[in-house]
């Protein structure tokens, strides 16, 4: 059973989507500041019909009033996590793990995906979940230095 107020996981749902688009905002914009991440917004939701058509799950974490507090995106054909987001009144309540771990059950091998370099909360929380840092690289919208992170799943014990 799930202790009250805990995030319930859902799989996503169109109706949902305004809603996830002002959570990506204003975390986006509390994480960086200096960008405008509204005038971004349109960029999201054709990003995310993009990664859906393409064969990529979307995950919701809600609370139990069914308010989103988060979303995690990853294709499982390549484990590549696209999107990561949590509310930032809701910031290191396992959230983001819970969503993780989600993204991890559809792509079981793998999970790879890049952080901007800048967002040391992001990186150090990537770190204690077992992500390792595989190449730099360059954030196409914004210019900013990047990093390709990646997680691979603990081989199988062998039947010795």
């Amino acid at each position: 059973m799930i202790p009250p107020g805990s995030p319930l996981l859902r799989g996503f749902g169109w109706e949902q989507m305004p809603a996830l688009a002002d959570l990506w905002v204003e975390s986006w914009q509390e994480a960086m500041p200096e960008i405008d991440f509204e005038a971004r917004r349109g960029w999201l939701c054709r990003r995310i019909g993009v990664l859906i058509d393409a064969g990529t799950r979307v995950e919701t974490a809600v609370d139990d009033a069914g308010r989103a507090l988060g979303f995690v995106t990853v294709d499982p054909s390549t484990g590549y996590v696209d999107q990561l987001v949590v509310h930032p009144d809701h910031w290191g309540r396992g959230i983001a793990r819970a969503l993780i771990e989600a993204a991890a059950t559809a792509s079981p091998t793998s999970l790879t995906l890049d952080v901007n370099e800048e967002n040391d909360r992001a990186v150090r929380f990537y770190a204690t979940l077992g992500f390792v840092v595989t190449a730099h690289g360059t954030n196409p919208t914004s210019g900013r230095p990047t990093l390709r992170m990646e997680r691979r799943a603990a081989p199988a014990p062998s039947a010795g």
